[in-house]
This record gives structure tokens, C-alpha cells and sequence, in this order.
């Protein structure tokens, strides 16, 4: 198969052409606009892998974005290119419409030119569109969030994330376009940038920083370790339905207190500083439209495909801060020069 992947220098994107090439034996054109949070060297292994090609565009450039599909021929488009941060779109929410909304509108219309022109040729052509739980709003809490759950984004960013889903369904029902959505829940693991918790957590830990906790660390997440939801959304494109949305999520609630306490407590016992690390946990204004808990009901994908998640999330977590321990070269250029772990997402 021969799937186009957008953002695939980002952090899910990365972990998903990684397994479709060296995995699932797939061909990939990653197509990345390498905006600061991408990171080529998370796919510094690919280069030169005869099943692997990269595009340098920007999903918003419909003539690049056309010419990559004619050029490349793809049976199945994975898009993952987004602004992904809450906390950047607080203050910069042109952006996030700007690549989210505009985006994911030129990269249906390529997708549907490239089917039409194509005509029997493109039997089985699929676009899968992967989105987030943040589109639900918070819950209460009891509950999770399905399938049918309404939308009540409640940040600029899952606001832009809730109009591109409602982009691609449109898409699959006025055009006859074979559009497919996931939405996950908090993703981690290797090779995120370290404006997200956990690995902001990690590094601030391990410098002796503040570990700042927004409010009183009550929020609930729904954790899915990186490499699960790549497996989950190579069996959404493989067997998956036409039309069809698939929640993906990790069965692994925890406050956010919770998790920061988890890595201070783990680094503490791997890597021993002069006091526990849970010392230095400082807890900060909270940011503007923080939603309370997210959880997720996987029963659909876990019934009709047979995905589950691999790791508990303590395993996870641990393999996560081991490679953070381990891997300085990969994180050390982000910090000396796009970004120092300052806060964001503080209302003007």
C-alpha cells in the first residue's frame, strides 16, 4: 500500500511512519511543513529507505499538495498535520484555523480531485482524518466519551480540530469520498516536543527546575502510549469502513498531579537527585477554558478491529522517561534554540 501521510515529522506522525515503513512494510511520502515542532531527526533512520520519500510543503498550498498526490499516486491519505498545542492557541488562534480548518479543506479537495481524475483506478482509496477527544468538552465525573458524543469544544485549538472533523465527514457524505475519523485521547511517549506535560515534566525534573502544575492538578487525562494509537490507526486505514469514526484511547486515567508525581517518583529511583523531586512541584494559575476530565470509550475499535492497547501506562511511562534519559541528542537542540519550557497559553 501506498499511503501519504501529512505531518509526518510531528510526534504521533513520526511513530506512525516508523511502523508503516519498517513495520508494516507500507510505502509513505510524508508531507511536513517542518513548523517548530516537527523534528526530521525523529526519522533521521528512514533516510534513504527505498519505502520511505519526504515532500517539504504545507497543506495549505493546494498546488503542492496536488502535485504530491498526482506525483506519488497514494491508495490512502493519513492527515495528521495540525497546530496541535491548547495552551499556543489561547494566544494564537489564527494559526490553528489558518492549518486545521484551511488546511484540512485543501487536502480534501486535492484528495477528491485525485479520486475523480483517477476514476476506477482509485476503488478503495481511503482518507483518514485523525482528530482528538478535546472536540467533546469536558466530562463530569462519570462517563466517557464515544463515538456518538456531541461536540462542545471548549479551546480555540479543539475548536479547529472539531471544524476539520465536521470538514471531512462533509466531505464523505456530499462527495462519496471514503473518509474515515479517529479521535484519540492524550497521546505520549518518545520523541514529543517538550512543550506537552510529560515531557516538559521530564526535563524540568531532571534540571532541578519548577514543575509547574496548572491549578490543583485535578484535570483527568486519558493516556495512550505513542506506538498504540500508530498500531490502531494502520488498522483504521487497512480495515476499517467508509464513513466510520473509531475513539482511540489508552484506559489509563490520571490527574495531572498524578502523572507529574509519577515521573518524579520514577526518576527518583533511576536517576537519585539530592531530594525527591515531588519538591520541586509548584502549582500555577490555570490556563483559560481548562477542560476537567477527558476519557474514552474504545468498545468500537476494540470490537470491529481487535486493537487494544499494549502498555499499561506505568510500563509506558517508564519506557518514556528512558528514552528521554537517553536520547539528549534528540532533545538538547530544542531547548538551546526553539524552545526553552516557558509557559504558554497565558490570556493577554
Amino acid at each position: 500500500m501506498r499511503v501519504l501521510v501529512t505531518g509526518g515529522s510531528g510526534f504521533i506522525g513520526s511513530a506512525l511512519v516508523r511502523r508503516l515503513v519498517l513495520e508494516t512494510g507500507w510505502d509513505v511520502l510524508n508531507l511536513d511543513a517542518l513548523t517548530y515542532a516537527a523534528s526530521p531527526a525523529s526519522l533521521a533512520d528512514l533516510e534513504g529507505h527505498p519505502r520511505y520519500s519526504f515532500l517539504h510543503a504545507d497543506i495549505r498550498n493546494a498546488e503542492a499538495v496536488s502535485q504530491a498526490f498526482d506525483r506519488f499516486e497514494p491508495d490512502a491519505v493519513m492527515h495528521l498535520a495540525a497546530e496541535s498545542h491548547v495552551d499556543r492557541s489561547i494566544t494564537g488562534a489564527k494559526d490553528f484555523v489558518d492549518t486545521n480548518v484551511l488546511g484540512t479543506f485543501t487536502l480534501l479537495e486535492a484528495a477528491r480531485a485525485y479520486r475523480d481524475t483517477r476514476g476506477a483506478a482509485a476503488d478503495g482509496f481511503c482518507f483518514l482524518h485523525v482528530s482528538t477527544d478535546e472536540v467533546f468538552g469536558s466530562l463530569g465525573d462519570d462517563g466517557k466519551f464515544s463515538e456518538t458524543t456531541a461536540y462542545d469544544p471548549s479551546s480555540p485549538y479543539s475548536a479547529s480540530k472539531a471544524a476539520s472533523d465536521h470538514l471531512a465527514r462533509a466531505w464523505g457524505r456530499t462527495y462519496g469520498l471514503d473518509v474515515r475519523v479517529s479521535n484519540c485521547s492524550n497521546n505520549y511517549g518518545p520523541r514529543q516536543f517538550p512543550e506537552k506535560l510529560i515531557p516538559l515534566m521530564i526535563l524540568k525534573a531532571l534540571s532541578g527546575e519548577a514543575l509547574p502544575v496548572y491549578g490543583d492538578g485535578s484535570n483527568v487525562r486519558d493516556w495512550l502510549y505513542v506506538d498504540d494509537h500508530a498500531r490502531a490507526l494502520e488498522l483504521v486505514v487497512s480495515h476499517g469502513e467508509a464513513g466510520q469514526t473509531y475513539c482511540i484511547g489508552g484506559d489509563a486515567e490520571r490527574t495531572n498531579l498524578q502523572v507529574v508525581r509519577a515521573i518524579c517518583d520514577r526518576l527518583d529511583a533511576i536517576h537519585p537527585a539530592e531530594s525527591d523531586r515531588s519538591e520541586q512541584i509548584q502549582f500555577v494559575t490555570d490556563r483559560p477554558g481548562h477542560d476537567q476530565r477527558y476519557a474514552i470509550d474504545a468498545s468500537t475499535i476494540k470490537a470491529k478491529l481487535g486493537w487494544s492497547p499494549s502498555l499499561s501506562f506505568e510500563d509506558g511511562l517508564a519506557a518514556t522517561l528512558d528514552w528521554y534519559l537517553t536520547h539528549e541528542d534528540w532533545w538538547r537542540p530544542i531547548l538551546d534554540k526553539s524552545y526553552q519550557g516557558e509557559r504558554l497559553g497565558l490570556s493577554a
